[in-house]
């Protein structure tokens, strides 16, 4: 790895923590340079403009979210309603929250109709909706795929429930 690109990644590691406590509301390009320690000009040498910044990160947080959710699920693909039952235990865990919190905050700016969230929201639903299919198990092909699309609405439906504290209702459904 080059100089250069050690440290776009040291960059984006620390971008990623200070997004994951401040939300992408607190995300402009001089609050971020300092919390990269460095400046906003020199943020832009690595980085083509602040979408590319945030781009960076939102990868970065939906990679660091499927390793924990990896870290704590089942070795051997399940059945739909033992992975989703397992994953409810994961995903609201508080240690998870903070990805969480990102997640519904892209999902708001997309709903408002903002394409760049919108586009990098459905990137990042399609590798959650990937990550599904490989720990289902499931009869046939056809099947895995439904079965992925109700894993992905049940858990952004619970998601979405949480955050507006019906957590009654999703202890509920499981």
């Amino acid at each position: 790895m080059r100089k250069n690109d050690t440290r776009r990644a040291e960059i984006i590691q620390r971008l990623t923590d200070y997004v994951l406590i401040e939300g992408l509301s607190a995300a402009s390009l001089r609050p971020l340079a300092k919390a990269a320690g460095t400046s906003d000009r020199m943020l832009l040498y690595y980085f083509t403009d602040k979408r590319a910044i945030i781009t960076a990160v939102l990868e970065q947080i939906a990679a660091r979210l499927l390793g924990l959710m990896s870290e704590r699920t089942a070795s051997e693909p399940l059945p739909l309603d033992a992975l989703r039952q397992q994953l409810a235990g994961v995903l609201f865990e508080d240690a998870l929250w903070p990805y969480m919190r990102i997640w519904l905050e892209v999902a708001a700016r997309a709903a408002m109709g903002d394409v760049f969230y919108r586009a990098v929201g459905e990137q990042i639903g399609r590798g959650f909706l990937d990550w599904g299919k490989m720990q289902l198990k499931a009869d046939s092909a056809a099947q895995l795929e439904i079965d992925a699309a109700r894993l992905l609405v049940s858990m952004e439906g619970m998601l979405f429930l949480k955050s507006i504290g019906l957590d009654d209702v999703n202890a509920t459904a499981l």
